[in-house]
């Protein structure tokens, strides 16, 4: 049987642009299994695998945080760095109005609408990420420090256990 070719995606033609170093993880997507699933297909620490998260403040303008997949994001902390009265996930529909991507393939990279990125600041000091290229079942991997070069997102401390 012949090897999937990773599909190119918004995602990779910018993480190409930009020459990030990066490695392709295709996996077998299942609905709603989240980080837990692609970790597991992929045999990857949850820890290492990041997931993007598109949220919008009270005034409906859209961010983005990125988080550990074994963490979740405590909200009212995150408004409260940002200075909003509240931070709340966006609907299916509404994040991919934001990013062009379908919910479960959501990048940080390539998206269809700039937006502020927020990174849980203990992802930048992990060896390698896994991160969504764009599609779902298509994962990235990289250095943490080649994200941050490309995406120069705001570091934060809002992840809880």
């Amino acid at each position: 049987m012949a090897k999937e070719k990773p599909p190119i995606t918004a995602a990779v033609r910018q993480l190409r642009s930009e020459k990030v170093d990066f490695t392709d993880h295709l996996y077998a997507y299942e609905e709603k299994g989240g980080t837990s699933v692609s970790s597991r297909e992929l045999g990857l620490d949850e820890h290492s695998v990041i997931k993007t998260l598109v949220m919008e403040d009270d005034a409906r303008q859209p961010l983005i945080i990125l988080m550990h997949g074994d963490r979740q994001v405590s909200t009212k902390e995150l408004a409260r760095i940002i200075c909003v009265k509240q931070v709340s996930p966006c609907s299916p529909d509404t994040a991919q109005k934001h990013t062009g991507y379908l919910v479960g393939g959501t990048s940080p990279f390539g998206t269809r609408r700039r937006m502020p990125v927020y990174i849980e600041e203990s992802i930048a000091s992990l060896e390698y990420i896994y991160i969504n290229g764009g599609k779902r079942g298509y994962l990235v991997g990289m250095k943490p420090s080649e994200l941050i070069r490309v995406l120069k997102p705001l570091m934060v401390t809002v992840g809880i256990p």
